[in-house]
Formats: structure tokens, C-alpha cells, sequence
């Protein structure tokens, strides 16, 4: 009797081992062991052609990063970012915070490619996404994590979720704070996320306002170091130019690190939404000095953040599907 009740026991903990590990989300469970079975080599898929990519430019890197953030915020990890407009769908790649701006879905395809021949429709572009932002955080210098895996991917789309959902660089402080708030995330993970502006760049479009017109008086925004407002100036004129491109982190521009936090503290943060976290909260000002003065204390939130911002409204179980082409649902 007792040894059948040990067997049972055992049989019991197998079961259900995996969830020792995992991150149990409203929906379900995320775990990195998901693929294990399934499709083995699928991480190291991922790896290996994010590396390629980020070896033959490493501006990719920051694009695979945000492509993640952008999809998160909307409509929760699901890949809607990544569909094309068809029938029925419009897509996200044309809202305002994506147009002419996101990029990296030729790398995601090849991942996408690599995989179904590797292990048919097993792994899901929302996973993808997951884990090549985490790989373009480490081979820039910056921390790894185990990557909750398991979602599934979305038959649909959000343009206006775009739009209204994903922080603005001219957006306020509250604005940004109330934005990371609805996903289930706090000041805490704002400033640390905001940490992947150390690598990465952004256009002239983007915070042109603060070089002559910040609140609509045509006078610059004052809280911009003068010395660095001239050198921008140079590239970002009053009009035209829209598209010239600038380090986010002009200190280490394709390093993670934490100069980002260093340049706040130097009023030298690129864009508004970047600037305000010094200017405009105590509590987010004290954030940027302790990541600015301890690189292990920012590296450990931001993949303590990542993870979290990685289980945002995941589809799992028999929610959504998994895509054969990242651009289109399954027909």
C-alpha cells in the first residue's frame, strides 16, 4: 500500500514539474522548458540566426527589442505586430508609433522559416519575438534570462490599439506611467524598460520639438543640455530631415550598459519621454541614479521587467493558434 502511494506521489510531481518553473499568467501557464519535447533545437534556432543578424548590423539588435515591446503592448505577447493587412486585418505596422519606425520582420521571418522546417508549426511567432529580444539584449553586452515560453499567436490585429497604447516620446510622465500601468506594470518596470534606450536610435521627427518648440512657445525644452541641443541641431533642422537618425545612448551607442541612466542624470536623454523620468517624478529620478550608479542592480530589473513585460495577456492552451507564416493567419 504505502509503495503504491509512493508511486503515485511520484508520478504526481512529473506530472507536473514543469510548473516549478513556470510563470503562471491570467490565461496560463509560460514555462522555458515548453519546447523541449516538441521542438529541442528551437532556441538555439532563435540564437543563431538573431546572432547572424546582429553581426551583420548591430543597430538589429535595438529593432528586435522594440519589435517585442511594441507587440506587448498591444492586445497583450500575441505577434499581432507582425501581421500584414489582409482581409479582415488591419495591420499594426501602420500606426503611428510603428510607421516607418519598426523594423526587423525580414529577421523574424527567417526564424519563422528556419523553425517550420525544423519542427512544422510547433513554435509560435509570439515565442519567436520573446526570445530573439532577449538574445539581441545579451549579444549587445547586456543581462540573459530564461524566457517564459508557451504563447500562441493572435488571428487579428489592433491599429488603434497601436496608437493608443504604446508610450509616445512626447507623451507626459503620468501618460507614460498610466500606459505601463494598464499592462500590469509599474514605475519600477518603466524606468528599468526604458534602460533599452542604451542601445538603439531614434529619427529626427521624434524629438524635434525639444530642440525649438517644447511646449508650443517655439522656445527649446530647457531641461536639454545646451552643448548637446547645438550638435543635434546640426542634423535636425526646424524643418525636413524627419528620417536622419541618432544614438539614443550617443556615450555607448551599440553597448548595453547603463550610460543611458548616466546621460539622464547629465540632462543628455535623447527624447522627451526619456528626459521626463529625471524631471518630472522623485520617484523615478531615484531609479535612474541607482541603475545609473549600479550596472548589476539595472541588469538584474530589466530581466526581472522583460520577463514580466513578456507575460502580458499571453494566449495559451487553445486561445489563438500557431502560424505557419508570421504575416498571416493560418487559412
Amino acid at each position: 500500500m504505502a509503495r503504491s502511494i509512493s508511486i503515485i506521489m511520484l508520478v504526481t510531481l512529473l506530472t507536473f514539474a514543469p510548473l516549478c518553473f513556470s510563470r503562471k499568467t491570467n490565461t496560463g501557464y509560460l514555462y522555458p522548458q515548453f519546447y523541449d519535447r516538441s521542438c529541442p533545437q528551437a532556441v538555439q534556432i532563435v540564437r543563431s540566426i538573431v546572432s547572424g543578424a546582429v553581426a551583420k548590423e548591430t543597430r538589429m539588435a535595438a529593432s528586435l527589442l522594440r519589435l517585442h515591446f511594441h507587440d506587448c503592448f498591444v492586445k497583450g505577447c500575441d505577434a499581432s505586430i507582425l501581421l500584414d493587412s489582409s482581409s479582415g486585418i488591419i495591420s499594426e505596422k501602420g500606426s503611428n508609433p510603428n510607421r516607418k519606425s519598426v523594423r526587423g520582420f525580414d529577421v523574424i521571418d527567417q526564424i519563422k522559416s528556419a523553425l517550420e522546417s525544423e519542427c512544422p508549426q510547433t513554435v509560435s511567432c509570439a515565442d519567436i519575438m520573446a526570445l530573439a529580444a532577449r538574445d539581441s539584449t545579451v549579444l549587445t553586452g547586456g543581462p540573459g534570462w530564461e524566457v517564459p515560453l508557451g504563447r500562441r499567436d493572435s488571428r487579428g490585429a489592433s491599429l488603434s490599439g497601436s496608437n493608443n497604447n504604446i508610450p509616445a516620446p512626447n507623451n507626459t510622465f503620468q501618460t507614460i506611467l498610466t500606459k505601463f500601468k494598464l499592462q500590469g506594470l509599474d514605475i519600477v518596470d518603466l524606468v528599468a524598460l526604458s534602460g533599452s534606450h542604451t542601445i538603439g536610435k531614434s529619427r529626427c521627427v521624434s524629438f524635434r520639438q525639444r530642440l525649438y518648440n517644447q511646449s508650443g512657445n517655439g522656445q527649446p525644452d530647457y531641461a536639454l543640455d545646451q552643448y548637446y541641443s547645438s550638435k543635434l541641431k546640426t542634423r535636425c533642422p526646424r524643418s525636413g530631415g524627419d528620417q536622419n537618425l541618432f544614438s539614443l545612448d550617443f556615450v555607448s551607442p551599440t553597448k548595453f550598459d547603463n550610460s543611458y541612466f548616466k546621460n539622464l542624470l547629465a540632462s543628455k536623454g535623447l527624447l522627451n519621454s526619456d528626459q521626463v523620468l529625471v524631471t518630472k517624478n522623485e520617484a523615478s529620478l531615484e531609479l535612474v541614479r541607482k541603475y545609473a550608479e549600479n550596472n548589476e542592480e539595472f541588469f538584474e530589473q530589466f530581466a526581472k521587467s522583460m520577463v514580466k513585460m513578456g507575460n502580458i495577456f499571453p494566449l495559451t492552451g487553445m486561445r489563438g493558434e500557431i502560424r505557419k507564416s508570421c504575416r498571416k493567419i493560418n487559412t
